[in-house]
């Protein structure tokens, strides 16, 4: 597949990363491909916009490229994933497992993007709904993780987990953890969980500071079905989160029901990639 028309996303409304941006824009000019600027650029940063062409997503650009850290890369390989299109991250953030480009040495990547070395990964996503009184109030889909957490506050919640119909049981802490093998290298990660290779067809469930300490975090069939049952709390509220981003405030008896997603997110990798390499450099193993 040969990438004429490219979406430009820079980091969430930051102004910071125009010099980068540009510089990225203008190697893509002059390598002849249509550059469009994406919703998350902000508004400071000049440029034509894919809103600007009066045309669908999946009509204006063949590829999405972020510049920025994984926070905006979730957020446009999300939106993405939804009309079948490809993203690559250029990474300005911290550790950058998912836009692992480093923007000093974009150029070569780049380049070896448009001249057809590169590879594109499936990633499994998950959708997850909040269920209340028997009716699904609101679905979203995570590349990364849902969570049902006990926010702000020092005290902890209770919540029941279900298992493709099947009881778990019943754990008192901080929350839970449902990632996808994306997800693993992230909340799942600080949390104890373990590190999946990102193809692995699977669902990391990692409980967040449980108060038994027999609570361990399990690696599940990727087609199963997780429900969490919010039991309660002393604030007599859960809250819960899809990929960082707020989700929903849960009462007493909602439950979160996770499932594998029918969409997955197409990311790009240059060829060379290693994701063990990514693993020791920037998980600093020796």
């Amino acid at each position: 597949m040969i990438f004429r028309s490219i979406g430009l996303f820079g980091r969430y409304q930051d102004a910071a990363v125009k010099a980068t941006l540009s510089e990225v824009r203008s190697h893509l000019e002059q390598r002849g491909r249509s550059v469009f600027l994406g919703d998350t650029t902000h508004q400071e940063i000049k440029g034509l916009r894919i809103g600007d062409t009066g045309k669908a997503l999946a009509e204006t650009v063949d590829l999405g490229i972020v510049v920025g850290g994984d926070g905006t890369m979730l957020h446009v390989a999300n939106a993405l994933a939804r009309v079948g299109l490809p993203v690559i991250g250029i990474n300005m953030g911290r550790l950058g497992f998912l836009t692992d480009i480093p923007a000093d040495t974009f150029r070569e990547d780049l380049d070896a993007m448009l001249d057809g070395q590169y590879e594109i990964e499936e990633r499994m996503m998950l959708k997850a709904g909040l269920v209340r009184a028997g009716e699904v109030h609101d679905e979203r889909l995570a590349l990364n993780d849902v969570v049902l957490s006990k926010g702000a506050t020092g005290k902890m919640i209770e919540f029941d987990t279900r298992v493709n119909g099947e009881a778990i049981g019943r754990v008192r802490g901080d929350g839970v953890i449902v990632a996808t093998p994306t997800g693993s290298t992230a909340y799942a990660l600080s949390a104890g969980g373990p590190i999946l290779h990102p193809l692995l067809p699977a669902i990391v469930l990692t409980p967040i500071c449980p108060h038994t300490l027999g609570q361990r975090p399990i690696v599940l069939d990727g087609h199963s079905a997780v429900e969490i049952e919010f039991v309660g709390s002393d604030n007599e509220q859960g809250h819960t989160f899809v990929d960082g981003l707020d989700f929903a405030v849960a009462d007493p008896g909602d439950t979160l029901r996770i499932t594998r997603a029918e969409l997955s997110a197409r990311l790009v990798r240059i060829k060379g990639h290693s994701h063990y390499e990514a693993l020791h450099s920037k998980l600093g193993w020796g």
